[in-house]
């Protein structure tokens, strides 16, 4: 099946020159600013390195102070600061020495860890101090039922993946830990018909709550899968690009997930009625659809979040080799999130992701206009949201008429940086420069802009996205080369190059 765009909208669509192979180089200042940030993202980090496993913690208080390290770790912290390793030796911030030997510990660490051994999948909670397996939260003394994420695991191969090229002498090592990585165990080919989709995650034993009995990879053993699948183009094709450049995951599967959901009334539960053609990639039919928003056109993500958009491509080069598609909308959704924060919310401020929350916790923000989930990532403490309805199928609701206190995150502006640098430091240099916002760790987590809140901690994912934006800032892309072998770009470059997506601004 094949539709297309009435000729008066296919007319006003502008296509957007693709983004150039690497960033621009910054200059002698900016360059200056950037080592700052770097060096100083780089101290939060090593302060989270528990000394007896060499691994590091999820968060620690912005004192930096040891005892405030959190009690456990996961495998997407474990990745984090791998690349936050070989950023600060490429950036000059540490020795090659000093980077090997922090490298081994954590390689060293990791074939410690127990895993699900008929996957080889590694389990979401460890304690960083012990590498013990978390079975009980530290804080409240709650059960923990060990849960294999295909999402943390997907973060720890392409770490993993990038390790083996960018530290010759642990390559051995890491490759055999990926290897043994069994990315099928999360593929649940009847999740869409011809491509399939991955499932969230599986547990070893029943849990409590819901969940499918399955042995997806064929190794006799049963686990207990979320009963959701991963439908949307989100952060989670990070799973689906290791699982497909290891040839554990069809190709094809690439095209599975939405770009959109359709336009028609099946699925008007969605942000708002999309505007797309069907085309046929691999022999799928895949509906290219786009949002609209403040004149742009887009497309979106599942809740709105940069994290979301922008943290796949500091690894994988999707806005090159998917030129067309990637290379035309990380940009205009770099845009969309300043036009919510400068012009449409008028906070003075933006970049939208989920971080630690100013009031305490932790909270998913994000611009719910170029996110499909109804209720959407907000982007502010009174979770003010937009309804433009799903044509005749649903009622609009009115625009809010104003928006409360907005939370910005530093990490969402660090992720823009290739898309919109100076706009991106402006911004920065807005935030430190008006709130209490930076600290000996570099930034904060988030910032809370009409209260003045602040989340005085270092998450390690947070600061980990820091590290790996600025090391392809002042690297000339070296991160995303460690990642982007012949190998994995024979593989996943053609696809990513099929498509033309019908963006504009």
């Amino acid at each position: 099946m094949r539709t297309r765009l009435s000729a008066a909208l296919a007319a006003c669509l502008v296509l957007l020159p693709a983004v150039p192979a690497a960033p621009a180089a910054a200059s002698p200042a900016e360059k200056k600013t950037l080592e700052g940030y770097a060096r100083d993202t780089w101290r939060s980090m090593t302060a989270m390195v528990d000394p007896a496993t060499g691994v590091p913690a999820d968060k620690i208080e912005g004192t930096l102070a040891a005892a405030t390290r959190a009690k456990v770790t996961s495998p997407t912290n474990i990745a984090t600061y791998l690349w936050s390793t070989v950023a600060a030796r490429d950036i000059g911030l540490i020795r090659k020495s000093e980077a090997l030997t922090r490298v081994t510990r954590v390689i060293g660490a990791v074939e410690r860890l127990e895993r699900h051994t008929p996957t080889g999948q590694f389990y979401n909670w460890y304690d960083p101090h012990t590498l013990a397996l978390v079975r009980t939260w530290p804080e409240s003394g709650s059960v923990v039922e060990p849960f294999a994420s295909s999402v943390d695991n997907g973060w720890l191969a392409a770490a993993l993946m990038m390790i083996r090229t960018a530290v010759p002498q642990v390559a051995g090592r890491a490759n055999a830990l990926l290897t043994s990585m069994d990315f099928r165990s999360y593929y649940d080919p009847a999740g869409k018909p011809d491509t399939g989709l991955l499932r969230g995650g599986f547990w070893p034993e029943q849990p409590s709550g819901c969940s499918v009995a399955s042995d997806y990879n064929g190794s006799g053993t049963t686990v207990y899968s979320t009963c959701h699948h991963y439908g949307a183009l989100t952060e989670t094709r990070i799973t689906s690009y290791v699982g497909i450049a290891l040839g554990q995951i069809p190709k094809n599967h690439y095209f599975g997930m939405w770009r959109t959901l359709p336009d028609t009334c099946d699925w008007s539960w969605a942000e708002q009625k999309p505007v797309g053609v069907w085309e046929t990639h691999q022999g799928v039919n895949v509906f290219e659809g786009t949002y609209g928003y403040r004149g742009l056109r887009l497309v979106p993500t599942w809740g709105g979040s940069m994290f979301e958009a922008l943290m796949v491509p500091q690894l994988v080069p999707e806005d090159t080799w998917g030129a067309r598609s990637w290379g035309r909308n990380h940009p205009i959704y770099v845009a969309a999130q300043r036009a919510h924060g400068l012009d449409d919310a008028r906070y003075g401020y933006w970049g939208f992701s989920p971080s630690n929350n100013p009031s305490g916790g932790y909270r998913e923000y994000g611009v719910d206009a170029i996110g499909m989930d109804t209720d959407g990532y907000t982007s502010d403490q009174e979770r003010t949201s937009v309804d433009y309805g799903f044509g005749d199928c649903r009622p609009g609701k009115p625009e809010p008429a104003s928006y409360g206190d907005g939370v910005v995150t530093p990490h969402a502006s660090f992720l823009a940086l290739r898309y919109a640098p100076a706009q991106a430091l402006d911004n920065l240099a807005k935030i430190k420069a008006d709130f209490d916002a930076y600290g000996p760790g570099g930034f904060y987590d988030a910032v809370a802009v009409r209260s003045g809140q602040v989340a005085k901690q270092y998450l390690a994912l947070d600061q980990g996205m820091i590290m790996i934006a600025l090391g392809n800032a002042l690297s000339r892309d070296a991160l995303r080369g460690y990642f982007a072998t012949p190998q994995v770009r024979a593989v996943l470059a053609p696809l990513l190059a099929e498509e033309t997506w019908n963006v504009s601004r």
